[in-house]
């Protein structure tokens, strides 16, 4: 370990760790910028190569304390994705969007679950909690991508609103899965109401709370609020929101993602996400960089073919989903054909299920479920972004990028 041979204090270290993120993020994007990936990938890449497991240029003490980072970096992300609920935009595809979300979600988590049960004969309660934890998508590596490249358009506004309502079918689908498994490993005869109803009724008043503060927010920044003090107030209300969402243990993305939908609702002010954007990329680069370093290469092992096939399955069943709810909503061909390519990165909420999940299973499962989930969130981050480029470029939502070869070839015919 890099520290290992400097005597510093505790905050020296703290300090020369974030600047090595966020400085190693910075150079591993110089890297991909030139195979033309998107700058999330680059983070991950980093944050494996200077993580405890590879260099370890950063101690495992400084990753386990920065692991608030997650909670902040999903606020800001779900709180973006809340401007694209507008309610004249829902009332238009609303259907349309509920249909996909569930089919995508759904259709994923049913064939993982079948896969794992009948394929490789693993215990209902692993299949169900691995299923349930397959269905969330990860919003943070596709909304980076998209601002990255400045997509715009009805493709894009989709993808937005299906990867939000994703983890909100996500969360619904393993309160079911974890009430199964709490009954199977305690033995109990049956599953009562509460032990389902619970979970969703915790995010349900997270969303009511969400809604509340938006409208808090909408009433605390006026026209007379300087810029300055209105990015305060709104990143001093996300962060309150994210607080006391930790504080019950519950992930602050539906609930941050109704404060964002309540306040343009209420105030129509797009400028006040535009603020939050420019001051998030530094908190979202910490959360992907540190994604990368939590990935412990032996783990690949561990999860062997079950994690290849996982990988693969869920893969197939997201974009199986989308094309058939893309089919029956009649969508624009564009969205059957390529939506289903947006929606292949897993992290963030997922890897906090897989943490619950673990403490439920017998010890050897539960480490199973774990390397799964960790080992295939990294890669999935990995090939996501890229793919998510992809279907905004065969979507007509971002423009073709020029080959850099064929001006070097006019150059040289002239």
């Amino acid at each position: 370990m890099l520290f290992d041979h400097i005597a510093v204090t505790q905050n020296t270290q703290v300090m020369l760790s974030l600047a090595i993120i966020l400085l190693c993020g910075f150079l591993f994007t110089r890297f991909t910028k030139k195979l033309r990936l998107p700058n999330v990938t680059a983070y991950l890449l980093a944050g494996i190569a200077i993580g405890p497991h590879v260099l370890g240029l950063i101690p495992t003490n400084i990753v386990d304390g920065l692991d608030f980072v997650t909670d902040v970096a999903l606020a800001f992300i779900a709180f973006g994705v809340g401007r694209y609920f507008k309610w004249e935009i829902l009332r238009k595809s609303g259907k349309e969007v509920l249909v996909i979300t569930l089919l995508e979600a759904l259709g994923a988590a049913v064939l993982i679950t079948l896969v794992m049960y009948y394929l490789f004969h693993l215990s209902l309660a692993f299949s169900l909690l691995l299923g349930a934890i397959g269905s969330a998508t990860a919003p943070a590596s596709t909304i980076m991508t998209i601002r990255q490249y400045h997509a715009k358009g009805k493709f894009v506004d989709l993808i937005l609103q299906v990867v939000a309502l994703d983890d909100a079918v996500a969360l619904v689908a393993f309160s079911v899965a974890t009430a199964v498994t709490s009954a199977t490993v305690s033995g109990q005869p049956g599953i009562t109401v509460a032990e389902i109803a619970l979970p969703i009724l915790s995010n349900l008043l997270a969303v009511a709370g969400g809604l509340v503060f938006g409208w808090l927010l909408h009433l605390l920044i006026t026209e007379k609020r300087t810029s300055d003090n209105a990015l305060m107030i709104a990143i001093s209300m996300i962060l309150l929101v994210a607080a006391l969402c930790s504080a019950f243990e519950i992930s602050p993305l539906l609930s941050c993602m109704a404060l964002g939908t309540a306040f343009i609702n209420l105030s129509k002010n797009e400028t006040l996400f535009t603020q939050v954007e420019s001051f998030s990329p530094p908190v979202l680069t910490l959360f992907f960089v540190l994604s990368g370093m939590r990935l412990d290469l032996s783990s690949l092992a561990t999860a062997g073919i079950i994690g290849v096939v996982y990988f693969l399955v869920r893969i197939a069943g997201k974009y199986l989903g989308a094309t058939v709810g893309g089919v029956l909503c009649r969508s624009q061909p564009s969205v059957r054909h390529f939506l289903g390519m947006a929606l292949i990165p897993q992290a963030g909420v997922s890897i906090g299920m897989a943490a619950l999940g673990q403490r439920l299973l017998p010890e050897e499962t539960g480490a199973l479920l774990s390397a799964i989930i960790l080992s295939s969130a990294v890669l999935y981050e990995m090939i996501g972004p890229a793919s998510a480029k992809a279907a905004l470029i065969l979507s007509g939502s971002i423009e073709r990028q020029p080959s850099t070869e064929q001006p070097q070839m006019v150059r040289s015919r002239l």
